[in-house]
C-alpha cells in the first residue's frame, strides 16, 4: 500500500479509503451540482457491483506478473493502447490515477514499478484497485472524491496524472485541468482521454434502435438540459450516469490555459458492431501534456 513518504504528500483533510462503502461522505455545500456528482457516483457503484461493467473487471494475476516483467500496457480510451514513451520512467514515480478506478490501470501502473494512488468518487470502483493491490502486494492507497477538487493533495505531489474518458461526468472541465496542474510537479506528464465533442450531436438512444446517425443535438450538450424532463428522469431513474460534452476548446485548448503543452495526441474508436457512431468516425481521443 501507499508508503510513509507517500502519506505525507496528503494534507490533513480528512478522505476515505475504499474499504468502507457505506460511510457517509464529507459535508460539502449543496448545489445542483452536488445532485450530479451523487447521483454519478451511485450509478458508477452500481455498475462496478453488477459484475457486468467492462471498466469494472480487475487485472488478472497473470497480467500483473507480466507487468513487473516490463510487459504491460493500459488504456486511455476504449482501444487503443497508450504508447509507452508517453510515460518516460516509471520506476518510482508518484502517479494519481484521477477518475481511474475499476483494478485495472492503477494496479498494472504500480506493479510496472510506480507508486499510484486511485481517485475516484466511485467507492466500489476504488475497492476494485484495492483488492487487486492486496492480492498482488502493489504501492496503489484509493482515495474517495470528486476529480474538480483534489484539495487533499499538496501541490506538486505527482510526477504523473493518467485521467482516462472520465470527464465526461463532470459539467464544467477547467477546474479539473487547474487541479492536474496544481499537483503535478514542473516537468510532469498529465495523459488524457476525452469523448469526441461530435459524438454528443447524436441521439445515441434513437441509433441502439437502429436510426441512422442524424444529428440531433447542440453542442455543448448536456444530459441535465438536452434531454427533456421525461428522458432525463427515465435516465436517472434507471441509474444511468449523467453526462455533459466538452468542446475541444474547453479539452485541448484547456489544458493549455492550465499551463500544459500538449506533446502527443491520438483518436480511437469503440466497437462499431456495438456503437453505430464508430462507423464513421472517431469517438474518443488522448492527449499527452507536459508542465
Amino acid at each position: 500500500m501507499i508508503s510513509i513518504r507517500d502519506r505525507a504528500a496528503i494534507a490533513p483533510r480528512p478522505v476515505r479509503s475504499a474499504g468502507s462503502l457505506d460511510a457517509a461522505p464529507a459535508p460539502m455545500h449543496h448545489s445542483p451540482m452536488d445532485d450530479v456528482f451523487e447521483h454519478n457516483r451511485a450509478a458508477w457503484n452500481r455498475q462496478a457491483r453488477s459484475g457486468n461493467c467492462r471498466w469494472s473487471e480487475p487485472v488478472d494475476a497473470a497480467s500483473i506478473a507480466a507487468a513487473r516483467r516490463g510487459d504491460w500496457q493500459v488504456i486511455l480510451t476504449p482501444n487503443r493502447p497508450v504508447p509507452r514513451h508517453w510515460f518516460g520512467e516509471l520506476g518510482g514515480a508518484r502517479v494519481l490515477c484521477l477518475a481511474s478506478g475499476g483494478g485495472q490501470q492503477a494496479p498494472l501502473l504500480a506493479a510496472a514499478g510506480a507508486s499510484v494512488v486511485s481517485f475516484d468518487a466511485a467507492d466500489a470502483q476504488l475497492a476494485r484497485d484495492a483488492e487487486v493491490a492486496a492480492r498482488e502486494g502493489l504501492d496503489v492507497a484509493t482515495v474517495r472524491g470528486d476529480m474538480a477538487d483534489l484539495g487533499c493533495f499538496r501541490d506538486a505531489t505527482f510526477d504523473l496524472v493518467f485521467h482516462p474518458v472520465s470527464n465526461v461526468f463532470t459539467a464544467d472541465v477547467m477546474p479539473v485541468w487547474h487541479e492536474c496542474r496544481r499537483v503535478l510537479r514542473n516537468g510532469g506528464r498529465l495523459l488524457a482521454g476525452f469523448m469526441n465533442p461530435d459524438y454528443y450531436l447524436f441521439d445515441h438512444d434513437a441509433l441502439e434502435r437502429g436510426a441512422a446517425p442524424v444529428a440531433t443535438f447542440e453542442l455543448p450538450f448536456a444530459d441535465t438540459t438536452h434531454l427533456g424532463e421525461e428522458r432525463l428522469e427515465a435516465r436517472i431513474a434507471h441509474g444511468d450516469p449523467l453526462e455533459f460534452s466538452h468542446s475541444l476548446d474547453a479539452q485541448i485548448g484547456g489544458q493549455i490555459t492550465a499551463g500544459f503543452v500538449i506533446a502527443g495526441f491520438y483518436e480511437d474508436r469503440w466497437d462499431p458492431a456495438a456503437t453505430p457512431l464508430d462507423r464513421f468516425m472517431p469517438t474518443s481521443m488522448a492527449t499527452l501534456a507536459r508542465c
